[in-house]
Formats: structure tokens, C-alpha cells, sequence
């Protein structure tokens, strides 16, 4: 009988000849025949069990090692601007190898989320495993998924975690990355998709137990593919810099600059100075200063930092973690304005007059010492009359000098008539263990206003000294609804016995006039939702179509470079518009200014999608463990498939699917935005109150769904089981309409 060869044998034979792996090429090697063969078979079964080794259709190969050619994704870069990959497939133990593809002339420019077909050779080197050469790019990452892994015989199946996606993914057995039953995968499609049947996946991560608390945020980061880990090129760029020195630069470091932020604030970028203005020709009149963090100094156009703050866009905030758009080095440290430490900053000194109307303002490339770290509570507290004594000393030159500065600028406030929603800020507060403690709306001080309209101040002066110098920049445009969707707000406002004018021009007045009728109501907070909806996206771009929200004609951001791509765009562009150095904007960043613009625009969505998913999760984990209770809420929105509800207690937002409001069917009407009972006559609209059931809380998808106990305090009609002999007015639309419009009046006027 043939000698079997050992374990290790077979190992070292594959690794040496791995194009030579199926197990006749083995069987061969080691002249195994005839009945033999059936020994070797059973110690390579017995080899895959144990993950020695993979079997791959008709061959084996060493589950710790890549084939000479693989699949590969690029991803990022060295300290030195090289490209890395990773393989697409990797049956091996432990974290996939970190590949450095080697670039020959001729080969194309490779981008994050490349694929290529590559030669593989291992080396022996401190940040990678392998090196890679390039056969040719295949193209770029397929559609993914995130959800939860089920394992079977065949494989498993992945659920998504998406509450509007409802199929599952399949996947083959040599594509499940090792996961395990529960897990939460990244995954994406993989092989030839068939029309009938499941979509096929293969799992790229595992991201562990998704009912873990702090897997919350984690998710929104990978569902939304927001950037989470920095280049090691880009965290060298930022451990090698120094701190800026005076040199070219104004000295405000005697000026008692403040910051003032939320007590649990990492960054500070801007600080505030406010006193009198001793020009005898501006009576009553104030100076103000507003210095940002002067980002530019450290972050060049083109370099590792720049492309990787333009590729995120923005800074990402969760409750329990914040997704910088800048390395930690950066924006705790050398931009941020800490207390008692010299920060180099770009400045506005401004002038306004008693009325609050800016009459002036010049900007400077300063150095700064912040005098206090202040918080928007103990500001406030300060000014109503309960000092502590870290702030006696600052009352008299700076905070009472602020709130009189900014009790002339809401004077112009007033007069320019911005949009005035009063939208309060859910804060999920988490434990130690990141779970949900509770759940509260934040409050909102007149600190927070002062430092909002000296933001909107500077923003403006921005905007305007660009304009000036005649310097490409990014506006912040903000353009006026469609008339749709005002149209709907007006449908909204009737219903809940308020007008909103018809026949004119729009303007924020005639929206504010809207929210000052409903201020105190039952419908405060649905009207200032409604309207916050009927708004188009703000936006960036080179073109100056105005703000209508703020009632501007020119407005750029420039308040926020730490955690905006935008704010230092404006930054480099005020450098170039006065000379102050070589780290300004460049003709190549002027002339992407349209691309930049539409791609921080879409980062900022891709953001506040994240959040918003988080908030819902979070919201769905602390009510899981009070499903079947009951709670007062209004209905927020209304679709074919079921009325949404904002619950008063929490803020969230909720499903009462149509299908468990009875045994008749419902007529949606678009226009009146209300559902209505074919049989009973029931009719819900936005605004309403309810009384409604939790009976499910979803967390991993942060689904809630409701079940509708009654309808502005009166119980909900149900049609009796088995009731016959009523026509649905699904096949009547001309009399359903009719009598939706009918019952909509006849709602309008009991509201009212």
C-alpha cells in the first residue's frame, strides 16, 4: 500500500505548489493509488473540518494562506501614500492579511474600493503580509447589506437590518467568513444572481452581537459607509505637526476670547468676544469677535489630512461616540480653542449698530488664548442672577457685554424675519455601558441663541468679504419650497384651524405668522414638523442662490472647520483673499469647487441619516421592555400602508400598520393627507390625537409598531366580523373622494 502522507506534508506540498492543489495533483505527488486514495480523501475531509484547509470545487488550499492570484479591494494608504488592499475572500483565523499593491508604470490610478485581480508573493515586513502586483481591475465594491446571520446546513441566510428592506439574503457555505448564528455581517452579492430565488451573498465582516448596546452607532456607521478609521498616512500627517507660533499673525491673546459649548463638548472651535463700541458716531453700538480655529494652518490642499477630511465631508455625532472628520490630534488638540493655551485662529471683528445691523467688519489671522471654557447652562445660569464664583470675575467684560450685543442682533433678527421653527433636540442620555438611561428634550437657553446668531453674524461677514474680493467660494444656499409641498403645509395648517397666506410671494413672515398661531397649541409641535418638512435640503455650492430659511441673500459656513469640510474651503479662500500665506486656497481647489460642493452635500446627508437611524434604534431599545403599554402621541404622517405617530413622551416615531385598523378597507386621499373607513367612515389625518399600544419594538432596525386604541379621546369604531354587503369605495375613487373631502371639512371644523 501507498505511504499517506502526514498532515504537515500535505501542508508544505500546497503552500509550495499552489497552483497544483486538487486532490489528484496531491495523490500524484506522493504516488497514491488505487485504494489508498480513499485514505488520503478522508485526512483532507478530515483537514477542512479542522480549517487546515479549504476546499474550493475540486482543489484544497492552505486556509492560512492566499493563492498566488487573488481578488483584492484596495483600501487605504502607508505613511507613504501606497496603496493597501485586502483580499475579497479569507478562510483564514484572525484579521485578513494587509496586502501593499506595487504600482509599475503604466498600470491605471487605483481609488479606495477598487477591485483587481492581482499576483500575490508573502513577505516578511512591518505593516503588510503580502505584496501585490497587478493583473488587471475588474471594477468597483458591489451592492452590501448589513443584517443578522442565520446559520444552516447550506450555509445560512443574512436578514437585513434596514426597516424598509424585507428580503433575505442567501449564503453558500464557503461564503460565510466563518460567522456565527446571531451575528451582525457585513455582506455583499457575490456570483451569478438568478432571477428567481434569494440574492447571493458572501460575507466581507463580522461585527459581532448586534443586541450589544454600543453596537448601535456601529451599525448606522456601517450601514451608512461613513469612514471610521483613519489612513496611516493621514494619523502621521497629524502626530507630525507642531503648534503655530505668532509669527504673521495678529495677537488677540489680551482679548478674553470664551468658548462657550455643551458640558460634554470635545472640540471648540469657535470663541466670542463682545463689549461696546467707543466710535462716538455708533451710539449704543457694539463690537463683537468671533475667532475660529484656524484648521487651514495644519490641514494643506492635497495632502494625506485634506483628502481624507474631503472623503468624510463632516464630522458624525452619535450618543455615544462622534466620528471625526479630523484625527484626534487635531481637533481635541492643536485646532481646538482649550482654555489658557495659545491657538492660532482666523478672526472677524464686526460692528453693529443699537439696532443690530452690521455696519463693518475686517478680518484678521490671529493668536489666541481662550479666558474661560464656558457651558451654555452655567452662561445662562450666570446671567439669571446665580453666579458661581469661576464666573464673578467675568461678568462685567464678558457675559453681560455678550446678551447686550445680542439683544441688539435680535432686534435685526426680528426685523429680518429668518424662519423661527421651535423644534426641541432629543437627548438619549447612555450608561457606562451604553445603555439608555433616558430620554429627554434638551434644553434650549438663551446662551444657545447668543452664540447661534454671532455664528449667522460671522457667517454673513464671510460671505460678504469673499463676494468683495472677488474669490471662488462654497455658499450655504437654502432655496425657497416648492410650491407643493406648501401646498401641503397649508392643507395641514387648515386642518388644524390655522391659514397660512395664499396669493403672494412666500416669505418666512408668512411661515412665522403660521407658527405664532399654533405657539401653545395641541398642534405646536406638528405644525413646526410640518413645516421643517415643506423645506427644501440646504446645500453647497459655488452658485449664490440665497438662504430662505435665514432670510439671507449671501451666507457661507465658515464657524465649524473642525468638524465641516465647507468652514475650511472658506478658510483657505479668506487666505488667499488677503495674502496670509502659502496654505490657502489653490487654483485646483477653486476649480473643484462644484464637485467638493455636491459631494459634502451628500456626506452630510449620508450623516444625518446616520444619526436619525441611531436615535431609532436607541428609542427602540429603551421602549423593547415596555411593549403592551400604552401612550398619547399625534399622528405625524399618513401613507397608503398606515399613519405614523410622534409619541409625547419619548418623540418617537412609530408605525400603525393600515392593515390593524379593521376589517374594511381604507381609502388613502393624497391631498387631504387622511385614510378613511370604506364601512365606519373612520377618517385619520395628521394631527389628531391618539391613544396607542406599543406591540412591537424592534432595536436592531429600531422599528416601532402601534396599535390605534383611540382617536381624539373617542374609541375607534371597528366593523363587525363577518359584516357583508358593503361596496369598498376602492372601486368608487369619484364618490370616495367626494366623501373624504366631505369628512375632511366637517374634521376641520370640529378641530376649530
Amino acid at each position: 500500500m501507498s505511504r499517506i502522507p502526514s498532515k504537515e506534508e500535505i501542508l508544505a506540498w500546497i503552500s509550495e505548489n499552489p497552483a497544483l492543489t486538487a486532490r489528484r495533483d496531491i495523490a500524484r505527488a506522493f504516488g497514491i493509488k488505487g485504494a489508498a486514495r480513499i485514505e488520503l480523501k478522508r485526512i483532507l475531509k478530515e483537514m477542512e473540518a479542522e480549517g487546515a484547509l479549504e476546499k474550493r470545487r475540486r482543489s484544497y488550499r492552505d486556509a492560512g494562506r492566499l493563492p498566488p492570484v487573488a481578488v483584492l479591494q484596495v483600501g487605504g494608504s502607508t505613511a507613504d501614500g501606497e496603496l493597501l488592499a485586502r483580499p475579497l475572500e479569507w478562510p483564514g483565523e484572525g484579521r485578513a492579511p494587509r496586502v501593499l499593491v506595487i504600482a509599475r508604470e503604466g498600470d491605471p490610478a487605483l481609488g479606495e474600493g477598487d477591485r483587481i485581480l492581482a499576483r500575490v508573493t508573502a513577505v516578511e515586513a512591518e505593516d503588510h503580509d503580502y505584496e501585490a502586483r497587478l493583473i488587471r481591475r475588474i471594477g468597483t465594491s458591489p451592492r452590501r447589506i448589513l443584517g443578522v446571520f442565520r446559520k444552516s446546513a447550506e450555509g445560512g441566510r443574512i436578514v437585513p437590518i434596514d426597516k424598509g428592506a424585507e428580503r433575505e439574503w442567501l449564503v453558500p457555505r464557503e461564503a460565510t467568513g466563518n460567522a456565527r448564528d446571531g451575528e451582525l455581517v457585513e455582506a455583499e452579492l457575490a456570483g451569478r444572481q438568478s432571477a428567481m430565488g434569494l440574492p447571493r451573498a458572501r460575507i466581507l465582516q463580522r461585527l459581532g452581537d448586534p443586541s450589544a448596546p454600543k453596537a448601535v452607532s456601529l451599525i448606522a456607521i456601517h450601514q451608512h459607509g461613513i469612514p471610521d478609521d483613519f489612513p496611516e498616512a493621514a494619523l502621521a500627517e497629524a502626530e507630525a505637526l507642531e503648534p503655530a507660533g505668532l509669527e504673521g499673525r495678529e495677537d488677540l491673546r489680551g482679548l478674553p476670547l470664551v468658548t462657550i459649548d455643551p458640558p460634554d463638548a470635545r472640540d471648540h472651535d469657535d470663541a466670542v468676544w463682545a463689549g461696546p463700541d467707543d466710535d462716538p458716531r455708533n451710539e449704543d453700538g457694539h463690537v463683537i469677535w468671533v475667532a475660529i480655529a484656524d484648521v487651514a494652518r495644519y490641514v494643506r490642499p492635497g495632502s494625506a489630512l485634506d483628502r481624507e477630511a474631503r472623503r468624510r465631508g463632516n464630522s458624525t455625532y452619535f450618543p455615544d461616540r462622534v466620528v471625526p472628520m479630523l484625527p484626534e490630534r487635531l481637533s481635541a488638540d492643536l485646532c481646538s480653542l482649550r482654555e489658557g493655551v495659545e491657538r492660532p485662529c482666523i478672526a472677524v471683528r464686526m460692528v453693529i449698530d443699537a439696532k443690530g445691523r452690521k455696519t463693518g467688519h475686517r478680518f484678521v489671522r490671529g493668536i489666541m488664548r481662550s479666558a474661560a471654557r464656558l457651558t451654555y447652562a452655567e452662561v445662562q445660569a450666570a446671567r439669571d442672577g446665580q453666579v458661581p464664583d469661576r464666573l464673578a470675575p467675568l461678568m462685567e467684560g464678558v457675559i453681560n457685554p455678550l446678551y447686550a450685543a445680542y439683544e441688539a442682533l435680535r432686534k435685526a433678527r426680528a426685523e429680518r424675519q429668518p424662519l423661527d421653527l421651535d423644534l426641541p433636540e432629543r437627548k438619549i442620555v447612555l450608561s457606562e455601558a451604553g445603555e439608555v438611561v433616558s430620554v429627554a428634550f434638551a434644553e434650549r437657553f438663551d446662551a444657545h441663541r447668543l452664540i447661534e446668531e454671532f455664528m449667522v453674524l460671522a457667517n454673513v461677514a464671510a460671505a460678504e468679504e469673499l463676494i468683495r474680493a472677488r474669490r471662488p467660494l462654497l455658499f450655504r444656499v437654502h432655496e425657497e419650497p416648492a410650491p407643493e409641498k406648501i401646498e401641503a403645509l397649508r392643507e395641514v395648517a387648515e386642518a388644524s384651524g390655522f391659514t397660512l397666506a395664499k396669493g403672494q410671494v412666500l416669505r418666512t413672515e408668512h411661515i412665522n405668522r403660521l407658527l405664532r398661531q399654533a405657539d401653545g397649541t395641541d398642534f405646536d409641535e406638528l405644525i413646526n414638523i410640518t413645516a421643517l418638512r415643506s423645506m427644501t435640503q440646504a446645500y453647497y455650492s459655488p452658485e449664490n442662490f440665497g438662504h430662505f430659511g435665514l432670510a439671507l441673500k449671501a451666507y457661507a459656513h465658515f464657524t465649524s472647520p473642525i468638524r465641516r469640510y465647507a468652514d475650511l474651503t472658506v478658510h483657505r479662500a479668506l487666505i488667499a483673499a488677503h495674502g496670509w500665506g502659502r496654505d490657502g486656497q489653490t487654483p485646483e481647489e477653486a476649480a473643484a469647487l462644484a464637485e467638493t460642493g455636491r459631494h459634502i452635500s451628500e456626506t452630510e446627508r449620508r450623516s444625518m441619516a446616520a444619526e436619525r437611524d441611531t436615535t431609532d434604534r436607541y428609542l427602540a431599545s429603551y421602549l423593547a421592555e415596555r411593549v403592551g403599554s400604552e401612550f398619547r402621541g399625534r399622528v405625524s404622517g399618513v401613507a397608503r400602508f398606515g399613519v405614523f405617530v410622534k409619541l409625547d413622551e419619548t418623540g418617537a416615531d412609530g408605525l400603525i400598520p393600515v392593515r390593524t385598523l379593521g376589517r374594511e378597507f381604507f381609502h388613502y386621499d393624497a391631498e387631504s393627507q387622511t385614510l378613511m373607513g370604506a364601512e365606519t367612515g373612520l377618517t385619520i389625518g395628521i394631527g389628531q390625537r391618539v391613544l396607542v399600544r406599543l406591540s412591537e419594538a424592534v432595536p436592531v432596525t429600531g422599528g416601532l409598531m402601534l396599535e390605534l386604541l383611540e382617536l381624539d379621546e373617542a374609541a375607534v369604531p371597528r366593523v363587525r366580523q363577518g359584516s357583508r354587503g358593503v361596496r369598498s369605495t376602492a372601486r368608487l375613487p369619484g364618490r370616495a373622494k367626494a366623501r373624504a373631502e366631505k369628512l375632511r371639512r366637517k374634521v376641520a371644523r370640529r378641530r376649530r
